[in-house]
């Protein structure tokens, strides 16, 4: 699912902020940023927005007006350096009342009930729906296993393991399960770290501690080499020596 997203604010480093932490989250689409409500309300005439990320106080139009200015609106959450607004802004009945300054953890679990607020109908009942969320610039990246985000460093995970319908990602001391495909994986983490070797496996590069025939030894794991990946593997294990 993919959520269109818009964000508000007259401070344009808040504006810049927002933007990142979007860009950093597969599920979200950004389609503007806006410095003033009234350009906001000119963009939505003809676009469809799912989510807002909205501040309070502006010139003109506060956030709180924009809001109730509305016939239809987006899902709502604030950003905002003031907490007087709490209140209020929970009668409003918005996902969420970020802090300024916002930190990428907090964000992520706003965004979190937004997307469970959306989430079709038919996939209620879905007991795992995750997500991964990060860049290699800062190392690490969040994944939803069951209830709970999941901060995962990349320099932590042993190897990746296909379960049926979904991935085991296993690091030194613990195993999550993720509903996520290995092809979004081998685009989203480092390829000079992480390797495909099997079907069914995906392996940290540093983390090999001996090859053995069609066994790769990591920890306590004997890791099967498949035969259509044996030789790009062998050939990026020589590359790196």
């Amino acid at each position: 699912m993919i959520i269109n997203c818009a964000a508000v604010d007259d401070e344009y480093l808040a504006l810049d902020v927002i933007g990142k932490y979007i860009q950093k989250v597969p599920f979200l689409r950004l389609q503007g940023t806006f410095d003033s409500g009234m350009s906001f309300m000119t963009h939505l005439k003809e676009n469809t927005v799912d989510l807002l990320f909205l501040d309070i106080q502006m010139k003109e139009l506060t956030g709180i007006q924009l809001l109730k200015s509305l016939s239809n609106p987006p899902l709502v959450i604030f950003t905002t350096a003031y907490d007087a607004y709490a209140v209020e802004s929970y009668e409003l009945d918005v996902i969420d009342y970020l802090l300024k300054p916002i930190s990428l953890e907090r964000f992520v679990k706003a965004v979190d009930k937004a997307y469970n607020k959306l989430l079709p109908h038919s996939s209620a009942n879905t007991t795992v729906k995750d997500i991964a969320i990060g860049n290699t610039a800062e190392n690490f990246f969040f994944v939803k296993s069951g209830t709970s985000l999941e901060r995962i460093s990349y320099d932590d995970i042993l190897y990746i393991k296909g379960e049926r319908d979904y991935l085991k990602v296993v690091t030194h001391n613990k195993s999550l399960l993720v509903l996520l495909k290995f092809k979004y994986f081998e685009d989203f983490l480092p390829s000079d770290q992480f390797y495909r070797v099997h079907r069914s496996y995906m392996v940290a590069m540093d983390k090999i501690e001996k090859i053995q025939g069609n066994r790769i030894h990591i920890a306590n794991a004997k890791i099967p080499m498949g035969n259509n990946y044996r030789n790009s593997f062998i050939d990026e294990v020589t590359r790196q020596r």
